[in-house]
């Protein structure tokens, strides 16, 4: 069955930097978009980053740009979020979720997610 597994997440000062992975199995990972949302506590979902099957476009929430880069390794199987000058308002739950194509806000599958506080 299609499973996704987040790692990476943590506690980082404001300003620092982590690197998210998803590792994906159950399904050929080459030929789908992944995407990154994440989930405020008591909040809705947020849309982070999309990025094609190939891994030759991806697509970033205004919040995002600039700050976080998406990628992915398809031999790996594994899909990535390095974000960087981490804000407070970064602290949320991320997951990685299997989309239909790139522009898609719609996902099937979604991983359990991992923490991410960014707190001094």
């Amino acid at each position: 069955q299609v499973q996704l597994v987040e790692s990476g997440g943590g506690l980082v000062q404001p300003g620092g930097s982590l690197r998210l992975s998803c590792t994906a199995s159950g399904f050929t990972f080459q030929y789908y978009s992944m995407a990154w949302v994440r989930q405020v506590s008591g909040k809705g979902l947020e849309w982070v980053s999309s990025i094609k099957h190939d891994g030759k476009s991806s697509i970033y929430a205004d919040f995002a740009k600039d700050r976080f880069t998406i990628s992915r390794d398809n031999a790996e199987n594994t899909l990535y979020l390095q974000m960087n000058s981490l804000t407070p308002e970064d602290t949320a739950e991320y997951h990685c979720a299997r989309i239909p194509d790139m522009w898609s806000r719609v996902w099937d599958y979604w991983g359990q997610g991992t923490q991410v506080t960014v707190s001094s």
